[in-house]
């Protein structure tokens, strides 16, 4: 038996149709595409990433088969021109080099042009593939395992163009990929439509929240401490027993209020904070890239931990719990923060005491609770949508393996999907 068929049929596709193609990743790539690797670091110096330019799609830029671009670095046109080789296409998968190397994404229209950055393997799916059947079916849970058996390293995996060329793979015909790819992208151009409705949301509430005259430069004679507004680290009880919510750093968005991901472990050190409360980073980069985030996804009374590099923000009785957020948004504030942090190059921190020494205008108080009534049900909204995206996405992660595996039939799915968005 060859190596393919003990490494995959065994684990992964034994109840593929025997009309479904048997292949490599590396033999899916050769028709027009291929596997490359991106620019090495003595290509792209870190003084060459500028504040305006072409994007260049870094590991730490990849979502759930989506490209994030809310901290992504930039290159000037004249870089770009000169790593053309590296230049991304629609259709493109980009990898992570290393670290969690199961991490890929889809290169959508938008992207076309972006670089593929350091740290990153681009591949571009050949004729016989759809790309984005492919890049769903890279995301099967037995071929993420596969690469994470093959990555190379004793202490951080990594790929190289070789390991993902072997990547086996099992094509159906062209139209058949089209189809699959069509019902689990339906599920995901939902939780898309819901995220852009999210980011509209705090648009607007940004613009009203600036009508409270907070994000004003105060007047000297009745200016008040934003102390009076807002607790920095309210004393909570600890978490005793049991497995108390854990929110970790990357759980925070760079410009959405909503926390979509959490676990659970042992109560350690940490932060506490209840439903209410927003998390700040205080620690560079995170803080300068904007990671924040509001908790109500618990229950009343719940209390959760931390990261070490969160100050927990609270609104005082009588304020509106959602003030801390924007406040925490507040680019006047975060400037405030940014100068405020000490610390060695690369690990500097704010410390909650100096980020609570800060003056705002007095609000008023028709105005704020007017502001709170709006915002409240917003955001209510917003964890709803929120709340949906979640369920398509496990809806998504359950008819994957499924239908590449032709476990279900296209028709059923498409049912499925159709009944739940």
């Amino acid at each position: 038996m060859s190596s393919w068929e003990v490494s995959v049929a065994d684990l992964l596709l034994a109840e593929a149709p025997l009309e479904w193609r048997r292949t490599s990743l590396a033999a899916v790539c050769s028709d027009g595409g291929g596997i490359q690797t991106g620019p090495f670091g003595s290509q792209l110096h870190a003084s060459d990433y500028v504040a305006e330019g072409i994007p260049s799609v870094m590991p730490q830029d990849l979502g759930e088969n989506v490209i994030r671009d809310g901290e992504i670095a930039r290159i000037t046109p004249e870089d770009a021109r000169r790593l053309s080789k590296y230049q991304l296409r629609k259709g493109d998968i980009i990898y992570s080099r290393r670290g969690d190397v199961t991490r890929r994404a889809l290169v959508r229209a938008k992207q076309e042009g972006w670089l593929c950055g350091t740290g990153c393997l681009r591949v571009r799916p050949g004729a016989a593939a759809n790309s984005l059947f492919l890049s769903y079916y890279l995301g099967h849970p037995e071929v993420r395992t596969w690469i994470v058996r093959h990555a190379v390293g004793a202490t951080m995996p990594n790929l190289n163009t070789q390991i993902l060329g072997g990547v086996p793979v099992v094509l159906p015909e062209l139209d058949d990929q089209r189809r699959i790819a069509a019902v689990l992208g339906a599920l995901d151009d939902k939780i898309a439509v819901n995220e852009r409705i999210a980011i509209t949301y705090e648009q607007l509430l940004q613009c009203r929240y600036a009508e409270l005259g907070l994000a004003d430069e105060p007047d000297p004679d009745t200016a008040v401490s934003i102390t009076e507004i807002v607790v920095f680290n309210p004393k909570v009880v600890k978490p005793s027993t049991g497995e108390p919510v854990y929110v970790d750093m990357a759980a925070l968005q760079t410009s959405l209020a909503t926390i979509p991901s959490w676990t659970r472990r042992a109560p350690k050190s940490g932060p506490k904070f209840m439903n209410g409360d927003t998390l700040l980073a205080r620690i560079t980069p995170c803080l300068e890239n904007g990671k924040t985030g509001y908790v109500d996804f618990m229950e009343d009374g719940e209390v959760g931990l931390g990261s070490t590099e969160f100050i927990v923000m609270r609104s005082r009785p009588g304020v509106p719990s959602e003030i801390s957020y924007f406040l925490a948004r507040d680019s006047r504030f975060r400037e405030h923060a940014i100068r405020s942090m000490v610390g060695t190059s690369g690990r500097q921190r704010v410390s909650a005491a100096d980020a609570g020494n800060y003056q705002v205008n007095q609000p008023d108080v028709e105005a704020l609770d007017a502001f709170g009534e709006e915002v409240s049900a917003a955001f209510a909204h917003m964890k709803s949508l929120q709340a949906e995206n979640r369920t398509l996405a496990a809806l998504r992660d359950t008819l994957l393996p499924q239908l590449m595996s032709g476990r279900i039939r296209v028709k059923d799915a498409e049912k499925i999907v159709e009944d739940a968005t």
